[in-house]
């Protein structure tokens, strides 16, 4: 039997405007709650555990449901986003990348996100980037300025050309060993020296993402690493989400009954039979729409972004709420 299901996807949910980093893209504390009035005006909240009976048993989920999730373990998560959805007594789910927070590191994709809030003039980077290019391709397999230049410096819904450029280059399309380096060198000239003072401000701790598990919030996987796993070997992705499952196993939550949500949204076939056989129930994307519950492949389940919502409790149902109500 199908059911609509409206998965919304967070990172940061902070006071932007008095923060450090005011530039950082993120929603607004104030327009959090003003969401959430709209989600509870216009759906039915439901929890991680819901939808996975209703991956497992076909069973109906409550019209025009939603779930709420909450991806890299902000602290803000903690401190802000969990008195909130308690008050509302609404279940969050909540998915960290398990090796920042054992190790103190900084994820690369965050390092890139502080400097691009800390760079005013995007030129400035994408300068850095390719003269670093020039220095290290006698000793690397890379391919010309020009050639990157094409690749990566194309526009989607969020992002310009040139910041586009940047993050792709520095999250994906460069060797590790390359992008690692350029991204450290930027990240502690314009962002911070000390890591891990910085990975403490930044994430929550093992007994912070506990502490939500026991009082009815689900912590998931979100990997080890927080690596593109549709490019990784077979084994590196088994081991990735082995060790992710021990994490989850350490702070309480059921690694036998579980929610994938993929790094980057990236995955292939390969996870997928992977996910399978770790009894994952459902894995989440990047892809923009709303779950169609026993329609939808449960391990290829899209989101909304939390922009795709309106922020003001007094508006009227947008048109993916008008699609959400029409279709389920």
């Amino acid at each position: 039997m199908k059911s609509n299901l409206t998965i919304v996807m967070y990172h940061y949910v902070r006071d932007l405007a008095r923060s450090r980093y005011p530039g950082i893209k993120g929603l607004e504390l104030a327009q959090f709650k003003e969401q959430l009035r709209y989600i509870k005006k216009h759906y039915t909240p439901i929890s991680a555990y819901e939808l996975m009976d209703a991956t497992e048993s076909d069973a109906k989920l409550p019209p025009n449901a939603a779930l709420l999730s909450f991806d890299d373990a902000y602290a803000e998560h903690f401190t802000h986003v969990f008195p909130i959805l308690d008050e509302n007594k609404i279940s969050g789910c909540f998915f960290p990348p398990a090796k920042c927070i054992l190790e103190n590191l900084v994820l690369d994709v965050n390092k890139i996100h502080f400097i691009l809030a800390s760079v005013e003039d995007i030129r400035i980077l994408v300068e850095f980037i390719n003269n670093s290019l020039e220095e290290l391709r006698g000793s690397h397999n890379l391919r010309s300025n020009d050639f990157y230049w094409k690749e990566c410096a194309v526009a989607n819904r969020w992002d310009p050309a040139e910041i586009n450029f940047v993050k792709r280059m520095l999250q994906r399309d460069l060797p590790e060993d390359v992008r690692g380096k350029i991204t450290d060198t930027l990240f502690t000239r314009f962002v911070a020296s000390d890591e891990e003072a910085f990975s403490n401000e930044l994430y929550m701790n093992t007994d912070q993402i506990a502490c939500l598990q026991r009082n009815g919030m689900y912590v998931g996987s979100h990997g080890h690493n927080h690596y593109w796993l549709n490019a990784m070997s077979e084994e590196e992705q088994r081991n990735e989400i082995n060790l992710s499952l021990r994490f989850l196993d350490s702070i309480g939550s059921d690694p036998s009954r579980w929610i994938m949500c993929y790094p980057y949204g990236a995955y292939n076939e390969s996870t997928i039979s992977i996910l399978e056989e770790n009894n994952c129930r459902a894995a989440l994307t990047t892809s923009v729409g709303i779950a169609e519950i026993g329609k939808d492949h449960p391990m290829k389940l899209p989101r909304l972004d939390t922009n795709d919502l309106p922020i003001d409790s007094r508006s009227g149902a947008s048109d993916w709420t008008l699609k959400g109500m029409r279709n389920g």
